[in-house]
């Protein structure tokens, strides 16, 4: 599985980006896709999750601002984010987890929100 993420840049406090990530490779067997994030001298958080069935999942810190969605025809991930606070500066992970609980990542992509 091979993942493509894009779309950060820099933008104001209070704007929006949507990131994208194309997926290519074999999918059949990815189970999960989401949207993971690192601020310098932070840890990886989770940000979004999107389940093979639909449901999602997004981190209390970014409910209500950010959402995931998927275009399955396009084998793309998205996630689309408004409102963007200071703190969410930080590099942007694409992760697909297969059912075997394998991981794989595409490279980051850094947002940077700042006036």
């Amino acid at each position: 599985v091979q993942l493509q993420a894009c779309g950060g840049g820099l933008v104001q406090p209070g704007g929006s980006l949507r990131l994208s990530c194309a997926a290519s490779g074999t999918l059949f067997s990815i189970d999960a896709m989401g949207w993971y994030r690192q601020a310098p001298g932070h840890e990886r958080e989770l940000v979004a999750v999107i389940f093979r069935g639909g449901d999602t999942t997004v981190a209390d810190s970014v409910k209500g601002r950010f959402t995931i969605s998927r275009d399955n025809a396009k084998n793309t991930l998205y996630l689309e984010m408004n409102n963007l606070k200071p703190e969410d500066t930080a590099v942007y992970y694409c992760n697909a987890r297969s059912v075997r609980r394998m991981d794989f990542w595409g490279k980051g992509t850094q947002v940077t929100v700042s006036s």
